[in-house]
Formats: structure tokens, C-alpha cells, sequence
């Protein structure tokens, strides 16, 4: 499989999926405007290992809310990725068995020695 979580309005993640030229052979989910099931956070959270993993703690909802001043379980992490978008780090990157969480360089400089190799 080959999949993009990202957010169409997001400037990052647009320069990533062009940098990198994703576009093409690539599934592209707009988690705005067709949001995450049950399902796909469960499969991203065993690819990632965790759903801490996948979870933003620079979205503003994080502050707003107030969860950076609580303990969150893995549960929790999970909960907040299915209630909003903004919770998920992106873009999230599947390649196969492989996955790619979130802007660095590190990151993309990893996806694309991954897709080097594909």
C-alpha cells in the first residue's frame, strides 16, 4: 500500500508531497475532508507502534484544551485522533510495511531513501 494522510490546506504538507513527488502512484487522503476511520488510525498505530506516535502535541487544540497539562494514555491518543484532525502529526506516509510520521527533515529525508529503494 502506498497512502498520504495529509492536509490539503496545509502549506508543509504540500511541499512535502511535491518535493517528493508523491502524487502520482500514491493514495492521497485529505484527512479534513474525509477524516480518519477507527480503522485506519488502528493500522497506522501498529505500523507506528504506538498511537503517541502519531499524535501532534503542536496542534493548538493540545494547548487549548489543556492536555499538555495531563497524563494521556494510549487511549486517550487514540481518542483525540478520531475527534479532530489537527491531533494527527503530518503528513503521515505509508509505503508498504513502512511508515513516515510528520515534517522534519530527518523524515523526509528517510521517505525518500524509501522510495529510492521501491
Amino acid at each position: 500500500m502506498k497512502k498520504v494522510y495529509y492536509l490539503k490546506t496545509c502549506n508543509t504538507c504540500l511541499r512535502i508531497l511535491k518535493e517528493l513527488d508523491l502524487s502520482s502512484d500514491f493514495l492521497l487522503q485529505d484527512i479534513k475532508a474525509n477524516p480518519l476511520t477507527a480503522v485506519q488510525v488502528e493500522e497506522l498505530a501498529a505500523l507506528s507502534g504506538s498511537y503517541e506516535s502519531l499524535f501532534s502535541r503542536r496542534a493548538k487544540l493540545y494547548k487549548e484544551m489543556g492536555l499538555k497539562d495531563q497524563t494521556l494514555t494510549e487511549k486517550d491518543y487514540k481518542h483525540y485522533l478520531l475527534e479532530h484532525y489537527t491531533f494527527l502529526s503530518r503528513p503521515v506516509i505509508v509505503i508498504n510495511d513502512s511508515i513516515f510520521i510528520g515534517n522534519s527533515k530527518k523524515t523526509t529525508a528517510s521517505t525518500k531513501l524509501a522510495l529510492n529503494e521501491i
